[in-house]
């Protein structure tokens, strides 16, 4: 046995006595007299070579208690001439006569020789490999070590590929990067991981800042509001339309009263109880079209691209080109006033006050499925190109095939109205008047989770939103509740008003990846009509500010 491992033997020997007794019993747990080291091949002969190998010099210093022992030079000589099968026996048997104190003492001066920064020793290709297999947080420490692994950590394309893994597809742009220190370039990617992760955080634990407060519909109710970039829309039946900046609280107005709208960056349209549609420019102001056609209410309307298709009481859905601001098609079918619709670009899908769930061709202006199953006025519809979900006053929510216009799924379980559903990569979300949010999984027709215990919703369920694998829901209770989308759990309130409870509600909300928009007022004159806006990603832009 060469010297390395009658090395790793003493060492193993000496660990085995620091964890154990006297007696030879291991020590209870979390008793551990020392921390143990990964070993690294080297090929020395003495001691003495390994510090050098380790690049630390071959004198160390020494106990200076006095006077060595006599007989001393003679031991160490007689110990030399000793075969190496004669020295492990002979070390072994001293080790077992030292107090602790004294195998303390060795291990000091011992375990250090084992510790090898291996990655500063590799290519650094390889080295870069190595850490591909760490995750981003503890790549984030591996940071802090030394200067090396900082500069190694700091990779761009290994940040790239962490954020890949992550889901975060836009890195930091140079100028929104924060300054570390002179001489330390910081990855981009990195930021971007960094910046993710303190909105998350933000998200789900909150903050103490207070949300900035929009005012301007006087004690009026909100009806639908929208948010694209930093604009925000609001709609009332003050009969006004109102733009406001999610930076600086400004606000702009249009007239007109308003019952349902769409946005698409800064191009609004509106459905007004004046039987038309808007086109508004959001940045000017300006009426762009105003869309004649509909004899009654203008309920709903969903817009993509160009197009928008509305829903009226006078019971027709009307498809409008928004640039040119003409009706290109008329689909005539239900018998009574039409609640909601969805549209994708290819297939129209609407519900109405006569139980029926109709699929269009736009184009031919032919129905070409009327789903019928439910018993009661449909108000909520979701539609994915593969599936269309209804949500009814009759309680259900019904999963229909759009091809061939049968009933997969009839989801049973809440006991109102569903007032709202979202539907993402086969997920549901449903908010109902019962108080309570269920998930569903829509292939299998299966509950995932009901939302509710001690810290549900106390009143109806207003809106819904999905946000980063959260669910977050209005309530006329007066809050929002952040819920966890994989657990079903509940994390926190993230509004709460003050007069929640007795008569404070939050009608409509709308969320981003890093805003939380909410329209809040009440019935009864206990709380202002307002708009809160909530910015999880303040402290960045805080931190740049500064």
């Amino acid at each position: 046995m060469g010297f390395y491992g009658t090395l790793k033997l003493i060492f193993y020997k000496m660990k085995r006595k620091l964890d154990h007794g006297p007696d030879g019993r291991p020590f209870p747990s979390g008793k551990k007299h020392c921390k143990g080291s990964g070993l690294v091949q080297a090929t020395p002969t003495t001691f003495g070579d390994l510090r050098l190998a380790n690049g630390h010099s071959a004198q160390r210093r020494r106990v200076t208690l006095g006077p060595p022992p006599s007989g001393l030079q003679e031991w160490l000589h007689t110990f030399q001439t000793w075969s190496g099968p004669e020295r492990l026996l002979a070390l072994d048997e001293l080790i077992d006569r030292c107090e602790t104190s004294q195998v303390k003492h060795m291990m000091q001066v011992i375990e250090p020789q084992f510790q090898r920064d291996f990655i500063s020793l590799l290519p650094k290709e390889l080295a870069l490999y190595v850490l591909t297999f760490l995750a981003p947080r503890d790549l984030l420490q591996a940071a802090q070590t030394c200067r090396y692994w900082r500069i190694l950590a700091e990779d761009n394309l290994l940040w790239r590929e962490k954020c890949r893994e992550e889901g975060i597809s836009e890195c930091i742009s140079p100028r929104r990067r924060k300054c570390v220190r002179p001489g330390v370039a910081v990855s981009p990617w990195k930021s971007a991981y960094i910046r993710q992760h303190c909105i998350e955080h933000n998200w789900r634990k909150g903050d103490t800042r207070e949300p900035m407060v929009l005012k301007g519909h006087d004690d009026h109710v909100i009806t639908c509001l929208q948010f694209s970039g930093d604009l925000i829309v609001s709609g009332s039946d003050d009969n006004t339309l109102k733009v406001w900046s999610a930076v600086t609280g400004k606000v702009g107005c249009c007239t007109g009263g308003v019952w349902c709208s769409q946005m698409a960056v800064a191009t609004v349209i509106s459905g007004s109880t004046d039987r038309t549609l808007r086109v508004w420019d959001a940045e000017s102001g300006e009426c762009v079209h105003t869309l004649y056609g509909h004899t009654s209410t203008v309920r709903c309307m969903h817009l993509h691209g160009n197009r928008v298709v509305s829903g009226s009481r006078d019971t027709t859905l009307r498809v409008w080109d928004v640039t040119t601001g003409r009706c290109e098609h008329v689909l005539t079918g239900h018998v009574a006033a039409v609640r909601c619709v969805q549209y994708d670009g290819r297939r129209v899908v609407s519900g109405g006050y006569d139980y029926m769930v109709k699929v269009w061709d736009p184009e031919t202006e032919v129905c070409l499925h009327t789903l019928q199953g439910h018993t009661n006025r449909v108000y909520s519809l979701q539609f994915d190109g593969a599936f269309v979900v209804s949500g009814s006053l009759d309680t259900s929510i019904r999963v229909w095939d759009a091809e061939t216009g049968g009933c997969v799924h009839t989801l049973t379980g809440h006991q109102s109205l569903t007032s709202g559903m979202e539907l993402r990569d086969n997920i549901l979300v449903s908010g109902n008047a019962d108080s309570t949010v269920r998930v569903w999984d829509i292939r299998t027709g299966q509950c995932l989770h009901t939302l509710q215990g001690p810290n549900k919703h106390q009143s109806a369920v207003t809106c819904l939103q999905f946000c980063r694998g959260l669910i977050l829901s209005s309530s006329d209770d007066g809050t929002v509740k952040l819920w966890d989308l994989r657990t079903g759990a509940w994390l926190r309130d993230v509004v709460a008003l003050q007069s929640r409870g007795s008569g404070g509600v939050v009608w409509r909300i709308r969320a981003s990846e890093t805003r939380l928009v909410g329209a809040a007022g009440s019935r009864n004159g206990t709380e202002e009509t307002k708009l809160l806006v909530l910015d999880f990603d303040v402290d960045d832009k805080k931190k740049e500010t500064d």
